[in-house]
């Protein structure tokens, strides 16, 4: 598994998510962690870079499948390997990103779930607007280098431009790790 920090094995969220991995579906069809099955785990520590590295180190390993927490660890790991099959929790624009062909038929070794594609970017804030309509002035968070530049800059355009279509006034503000989402102290 390659996880970046926000998955850090260390927190409450991961031991959680992780054990009903363990305890679900790998126990439901008779793996049992150390005894019928081993998993390699691997976090960037929130270091985006570290994902080929570690991709590399995992690629060696001859495993047989891998688990990728997202597009840049998907990414790195396609760079590291075409041989062992990739499963992707949550890929932006797959096709756009050069992980796979299409989403009809993706072909090579990677597969996996996509949730986010520019064409959503305007319809989840229209959605906004329809659940607050007298919203006004609506700040976006992104993550620079989560996803392809395109993809990217696309979902940023059609975000600026669902804004100007709703009369909304639209602030975007990249965030590289929850340290930035620190509220300042009231004065």
């Amino acid at each position: 598994m390659l996880l970046p920090k926000q998955m850090n094995l260390e927190s409450p969220e991961a031991r959680a998510t992780l054990d009903a991995f363990r305890q679900g579906h790998l126990h439901e069809r008779g793996y049992v962690e150390g005894q019928t099955i081993v998993i390699e785990y691997r976090s960037t520590d929130g270091k985006i870079e570290r994902f080929p590295s570690l991709a590399n180190e995992l690629a060696s390993l001859k495993l047989d499948l891998i688990l990728a927490s997202n597009t840049p660890a998907a990414s790195a790991m396609l760079h590291a390997t075409t041989a062992i099959p990739i499963v992707v929790a949550a890929m932006g624009d797959p096709v756009e990103d050069g992980l796979v062909a299409s989403l009809a038929r993706p072909g090579g070794n990677i597969t996996g779930l996509t949730f986010l594609g520019p064409e959503l970017a305007a319809k989840r804030l229209g959605l906004l607007k329809q659940a607050l309509p007298n919203a006004s002035r609506v700040a976006a968070l992104w993550h620079p280098g989560a996803y392809a530049e395109r993809t990217t800059r696309d979902m940023l355009q059609a975000t600026d431009a669902a804004a100007r279509t709703l009369a909304v006034e639209l602030q975007l503000l990249d965030v590289r790790g929850a340290d930035e989402l620190i509220a300042p102290s009231p004065r």
